[in-house]
This record gives C-alpha cells, sequence and structure tokens, in this order.
C-alpha cells in the first residue's frame, strides 16, 4: 500500500520546481533560468498574429464580405480564392499605396489592347493580361535586381529559348510586341505541363523545375496545399495577382480615377524597314521635327541613341506622320544622311625598331635626344554632382560608363550618388581646350537634311516650253506662278513656297551648274538625280525618251531640252526680276496652250515600300487599285519590282 501510495506521488513531485541555488546568484558565468511550466499542463499563450491577419482584423466586416462577393463572382477560367492573404494586398492597392495604382491605370490603356490581342491568339485566358502588372508594373523597361527585364520580366535563359534577340545594341525582351508573344507562348506551354492556372502562375514566378520537384516532394498538386513549401515571393504572388485584378476592375468603386491621371493611349504608327546601313535615332528625329526620345519611346528593345549596319532587316516603328513625310522624299537620301557619323581613327604612334646589343645604350641616348615629348593620353577632369544628377547621366554627360566611374572613385555597386558629391573622371587628351570645357556635350544635330529643294527653286519659262521634242507632251498648261509651283521641287514649308511662288522667269540668267550631259553611276535612280538637279522626273523622262523609270549603269542622261536654239532657262530665288520687267516680259509673252501633265505610269519599288506607301505618292491611287492593276494576291511588294500606277 506504501508502495503505490509513493508510486503514485512520484508524478506530483515531478511538477514542483525546485528551487534556485543561492551560491549562484551572484556568478555571471552561470545564468539560472525558470523553466516555463509544462505545455501540457499549463495554456499556452496566444501567438502574435502576422500583417495579413492583423489587416483583416482591422477591416470592416461589410468590406470583407463585399470583396468576396465580387472576387467570387469573376466570370473566368483562372481560379480566384479570396482569404486574409488576398485581402490584405486588396487594403495595400486600394488604400495604403493608392499612387502606385493610380499609375498603373495611366498605363493600362497602352497596352492592354496589345496583350489581349495574343491572349486571344493563342486561346488563353484574358485574365492573364494583369500578370504583367505584377510582374512590372507596365514598364517595358523596367529591370528587377535578379536581371529580369521587360513588361513579362524574362530571365536571359528563359529569353534566349523563347528566341528573343539579346546583344548590345537590341535586347527584344523590352519590345512590347515580341516579349507580349513570347510570353504567350511561355504560359502555354506551362498549362500543357501543369493543367492548373494556380500552378501556372507560381511556375512562372519560381520556375517550372523549382515547382515539379517541391511537387513531387509533397506528393501533391494543389497550390494551396503547397503554399507553406513555397518560398515568401511564390506564396503572395498569386494573392497579389488576384488582388491586382480585383482592384483594377473595381477601379471606379474605390475612387481611384481622377481627371488629374496622364492616361495614355496608342498613338498611329508605321514600321520602317532599316537593314544593311546604320541610324542615328537623334538625327532622324531631329529631321522629322520630333522629340528626341519620340523613336526611342516607340522602340523601347534599342537599347543605345542608334542602330548599328550590323542589324540586319529590324522593324524600326515610327510615328505616322514620319511615314506621310517619307513617302514625300527620298527614302534613300534620308536615310544616307542619318547615318551615324564616326568620328576619324587616332593616328597610330611610331614603334622604334628592334634595338642590338652592341649599341643599344647609344641609340637609347639618341633615340632620347631627339624624340619627342610623350603627351599624357589622359586628363583627370573633377565633376560637382548636381542635385537630382545620377551615375548615368553623369556618364552619359561624359560619354564614359559608369562602372569606369564608379571604379576611378572607389563607388559601391548600389549607392546613390548625393549632391555636391565630387568625382574624379579620366578623359581623352586629344580634346581640345574649348572641347574640355564643354566635355561631354554632345555634337550639334542639324535641324533637317539640307535637300536641295531647301535652296535652289527651279522656274521653267512658259515661252521656252513649247518644244518640238516632246516636251509639250509632258507638262501642263498653266499660268507662269502656278507652272513654277509645279516645277519647283517640293518645298518643306510654307514659307519657302511663298518664295517660290513669287519666282518669276528671266532669259538673261542661267545656271551654270546644271552639267548638259551625265553617265549612270551604279545606284542611281530617276528619283535622286533629279532632285539633285532640281529637275523633274518628268523632265528627264521627256529630253532622253525614257519609256521607264529603270536606269542602267552608264547610262547617258542629258538635263537640256533637244533643241539649242530654245532651252529651258533656269532661275534661282536670289535673283528676281523687278516688278515692272515682270509686267513687261509676261505681256509680251504669248500664252502657251499644253497639255496637260502625264506622269509615269510605272513605279519601281523601293526597299521599305509598302502599298500603303506607294499609294499615297500617287494622288487617287488606292491600295485596292494596285492589287487589281497589278494581279496580286497579297501586300507584299519586292525590292526592284515593277508597278503599275493609274493617275485619276
Amino acid at each position: 500500500m506504501l508502495l503505490l501510495l509513493a508510486a503514485g506521488a512520484r508524478p506530483v513531485a515531478a511538477q514542483v520546481q525546485p528551487p534556485l541555488n543561492p551560491d549562484l546568484l551572484n556568478d555571471s558565468a552561470h545564468v539560472q533560468l525558470r523553466l516555463p511550466p509544462d505545455s501540457l499542463v499549463a495554456e499556452p499563450l496566444p501567438a502574435a498574429p502576422d500583417s495579413a491577419r492583423l489587416v483583416w482584423l482591422q477591416t470592416p466586416p461589410e468590406l470583407r464580405d463585399l470583396v468576396a462577393d465580387r472576387v467570387n463572382c469573376f466570370d473566368t477560367d483562372v481560379p480566384h480564392v479570396f482569404n486574409n492573404t488576398v485581402m490584405s494586398f486588396v487594403n495595400y492597392f486600394t488604400v495604403r499605396n493608392r499612387a502606385y495604382t493610380q499609375r498603373i491605370l495611366e498605363r493600362q490603356n497602352l497596352y492592354f489592347p496589345l496583350f489581349e490581342k495574343y491572349l486571344a491568339k493563342y486561346h488563353l485566358p484574358q485574365d492573364l493580361k494583369y500578370l504583367a502588372v505584377v510582374e512590372s508594373a507596365l514598364l517595358p523597361t523596367a529591370r528587377s535586381r535578379v536581371g529580369a527585364v521587360g513588361l513579362w520580366q524574362f530571365m536571359g535563359p528563359t529569353a534566349g529559348d523563347l528566341k528573343l534577340v539579346r546583344n548590345e545594341y537590341i535586347d527584344e525582351r523590352m519590345d512590347p510586341e515580341k516579349s507580349t508573344e513570347a510570353a504567350c507562348k511561355y504560359l502555354r506551354d506551362l498549362y500543357r505541363q501543369f493543367g492548373d492556372w494556380e500552378l501556372v502562375l507560381a511556375a512562372y514566378n519560381w520556375g517550372s523545375g523549382h515547382l515539379s520537384r517541391a511537387m513531387k516532394r509533397t506528393g501533391t498538386r494543389n497550390f494551396w496545399a503547397l503554399y507553406p513549401s513555397l518560398p515568401k515571393e511564390t506564396r503572395n504572388y498569386v494573392p497579389t495577382f488576384t488582388a491586382l485584378l480585383y482592384t483594377m476592375q473595381y477601379a471606379t468603386e474605390h475612387n481611384l480615377h481622377s481627371d488629374e491621371l496622364h492616361y495614355q493611349y496608342p498613338e498611329p504608327t508605321d514600321t520602317l524597314l532599316i537593314s544593311g546601313r546604320s541610324l542615328d535615332l537623334r538625327k532622324f528625329s531631329a529631321q522629322f521635327g520630333l522629340d528626341s526620345g519620340a523613336i526611342q519611346k516607340q522602340n523601347p528593345a534599342i537599347r543605345k541613341t542608334y542602330l548599328p549596319a550590323s542589324a540586319r532587316a529590324y522593324t524600326l516603328l515610327v510615328p505616322q506622320c514620319v511615314s506621310v513625310e517619307m513617302a514625300a522624299l527620298d527614302r534613300n537620301t534620308v536615310l544616307d544622311f542619318c547615318q551615324v557619323t564616326l568620328p576619324p581613327p587616332a593616328p597610330l604612334m611610331p614603334v622604334a625598331p628592334a634595338l642590338t646589343a652592341s649599341d643599344s645604350t647609344q641609340t637609347l641616348v639618341a633615340a632620347a635626344e631627339h624624340a619627342p615629348t610623350d603627351k599624357p593620353r589622359a586628363r583627370r577632369v573633377r565633376h560637382t554632382v548636381r542635385r537630382g544628377e545620377n551615375l548615368a547621366a553623369v556618364a552619359k554627360r561624359f560619354d564614359v560608363t559608369p562602372a569606369q566611374i564608379r571604379r576611378w572613385n572607389d563607388l559601391p555597386a548600389k549607392k546613390p550618388l548625393l549632391a555636391r558629391q565630387q568625382l574624379v573622371l579620366f578623359l581623352p587628351a586629344a580634346v581640345t581646350e574649348a572641347a574640355a570645357q564643354a566635355a561631354g556635350r554632345k555634337p550639334p544635330i542639324p535641324a533637317r537634311l539640307p535637300l536641295p529643294a531647301d535652296k535652289v527653286t527651279v522656274a521653267v519659262a512658259p515661252e521656252k516650253l513649247r518644244e518640238d521634242s516632246g516636251a509639250p507632251d509632258q507638262l501642263a498648261d498653266v499660268p507662269g506662278s502656278a507652272l513654277t509651283k509645279a516645277v519647283a521641287v517640293a518645298p518643306r514649308t510654307a514659307k519657302i513656297a511663298r518664295e517660290a511662288a513669287v519666282a518669276t522667269t528671266d532669259p538673261g540668267v542661267t545656271d551654270d551648274s546644271l552639267l548638259a550631259a551625265y553617265i549612270v553611276r551604279r545606284g542611281d535612280y530617276l528619283t535622286k538625280i533629279a532632285r539633285e538637279r532640281g529637275l523633274l522626273v518628268a523632265q528627264i523622262t521627256a529630253w532622253n525618251k525614257l519609256t521607264a523609270e529603270t536606269l542602267v549603269p552608264g547610262q547617258k542622261l542629258i538635263f537640256t531640252a533637244p533643241t539649242a536654239t530654245e532651252p529651258a532657262t533656269l532661275t534661282t530665288t536670289a535673283s528676281v526680276t523687278p516688278p515692272k520687267a515682270r509686267r513687261v516680259a509676261a505681256a509680251a509673252a504669248p500664252k502657251p496652250a499644253l497639255p496637260p501633265l502625264t506622269l509615269p505610269r510605272t513605279h519601281l519599288v523601293q526597299p521599305g515600300d509598302t502599298l500603303y506607301n506607294i499609294s499615297r505618292r500617287y494622288q487617287g491611287v488606292t491600295v485596292d487599285q494596285l492589287r487589281k492593276l497589278n494581279n496580286l494576291k497579297s501586300d507584299e511588294v519586292k525590292p526592284g519590282q515593277q508597278l503599275v500606277i493609274v493617275q485619276s
């Protein structure tokens, strides 16, 4: 009986905590802690709630129920689960960081139509367009800390698998069109592998290999069952996607739209094929009066301010106004003018010959006496950082790289520059003093292409146009002032047009710079030759009795009428006849009765031409007419192809 009582008393004795040892109370090397009560007996302390749980508790129940009903009513193929994590992100996008959501809403109309087009092409749910919002906030040049780039945040290996070009000059991960199509292909392949859209979103963020191993390790194929096994970023990825989908669809209900927002919309654009030649985007923008960043804004995939000659068949996206002006100008002349101009190479220093062992000392002494003093190859420049200036801006200003500035000044990799911070730069010593004072300033870019039409206006006297060599069949019966406008080479401004209108006939002045004969070279064509000499293509065609616009190298052309007794008189805008003499000459000259002007009926297709651009060059001609007249089954044309043109 006593043994049983003793055995029953042992568990009770085990719950009694022994007293602390008084000898060790003042010993700093030994710390005695009171043991917590037995967890099986005592009640555990309540754990501190996480941030998502805290937001859930702070949200009014009516608002939670309203958001839950709206999320559950989404009509989509992608499942959306509402829980406290989703509610915390909804609170973040609609309350805590409304400015971030409004910046996304400003760019929504610019990119969502493009996303919807390719999602429909690959038969994917339209809700996946919000995936780009999660990835990049709809910024085509976004770059993450791990190296993902573009609207859809592709890593380098993934972009290589999807055939996106990446080099020093072009990164197609930042091209909205090509990267969106690549993302649709990638999402389609992930869905074929996992068969569940929540797992597809997790694999898009974490990687299909990591997710497959986690599924194999846990033996489940459900995202929320895998939730504890996922990294923190991937766990929040799907709830963030659901919260952004809800926020953008119910932005009006949360008063996120405002009249102060600058909403962006797609602009009408056209394409220009660049191949085999370099293109300075700054010159190209200045030629058409555009902002220096307008072309690069349309083409974010171009990493520099120019395209090299090695960029083969690159399709440049340009505003529609550029294509309209290009139709009126000579395409090759404009592109040749906008090529990259490189500075001449530095002269090579002479190398001393190899010295023999016998007289090496004397030769070195003699060379040192007569050799010029070596100049330093670099000069030291000190720069004070201005307010708001970053490392990239300083590097661009002085034409160096950010890595060089960081190495010269021992700057940390991610530390920003401070205002009034002193930087040391090493620039080439060959720069002159004037250039050193204006270091980093880019060379001036001409405002526009100096075409001959801007300097010389050609006027043909009406009484000199009645020639028996076929000129009457090629010129219109118009008054002198209107004829001057027709013969003048397309002034580009209203001021030049007014100056061309007042140019009159002066039989006593001739243009000695116009050669009487010309031998066709390789690469010449009628439009270029006519523009260089201030003539019409119709004039050259009539004077040389050409039946087509095609020229052959070695062919001889004449630029005057065959009748030598009545040559066409050329005047410039600089020589203007007095008004009284003009009135007398106009009264004495008989009015010619000339047949209407007949333009060439064929067109030689140039590189980059399309049926639309060709139709814009000829008044009254449409794309359908060109397609029917030339028996074309599609809108594709090839350089060198002859097209029949009918003028209305």
